[in-house]
């Protein structure tokens, strides 16, 4: 299984928009090392969070055919440091989408504060490529199965 970077996938509106959630825990390995006495999230892996929900977009939207790899980044700002106990919600738009690629704008707030945001490509592929569809199916699933007795993330 690779490395997931969302909890769970709050809305998705097919082909347009997806809105998701990421709670930053102390047992993160990413925080071990970044930094011992001062841990914060990775400004790169932020980022990746909001590329995995942009791949979503893209699964979901062609029947889990294509998948997206990120193939450039542009105008990414991280704006406050993001530490274990926070939640981040992420929220990507799609600007474009073709059979190739697909443009993305994302923001990543805390608290209701911006955190981090920027405009990446993905470029599209067969999802066989990186991962068995039926496994991607049940990976969407999964993020999409709502908390029981409704509680909030």
């Amino acid at each position: 299984m690779r490395f997931l970077l969302i909890d769970r996938i709050l809305e998705l509106e097919s082909g347009k928009r997806a809105r998701a959630i990421k709670n930053v825990s102390m047992t993160e390995d990413f925080l071990t090392h970044h930094f011992p006495d001062t841990p914060i999230m990775p400004g790169a892996l932020m980022a990746e969070a909001a590329v995995q929900l942009a791949g979503w977009i893209v699964r979901e939207a062609t029947g889990f055919q294509r998948s997206g790899l990120a193939v450039e980044m542009d105008r990414a700002k991280f704006h406050q440091m993001v530490r274990p106990g926070d939640q981040l919600e992420i929220a990507v738009e799609v600007e474009e989408m073709n059979a190739d690629t697909a443009r993305f704008t994302a923001q990543i707030t805390c608290r209701g504060k911006r955190t981090a945001s920027g405009h990446f490509v993905l470029a599209l592929v067969p999802t066989t490529d990186l991962e068995a569809i039926d496994d991607a199916r049940r990976h969407f699933q999964i993020l999409r199965t709502p908390l029981a007795g409704g509680a909030k993330t």
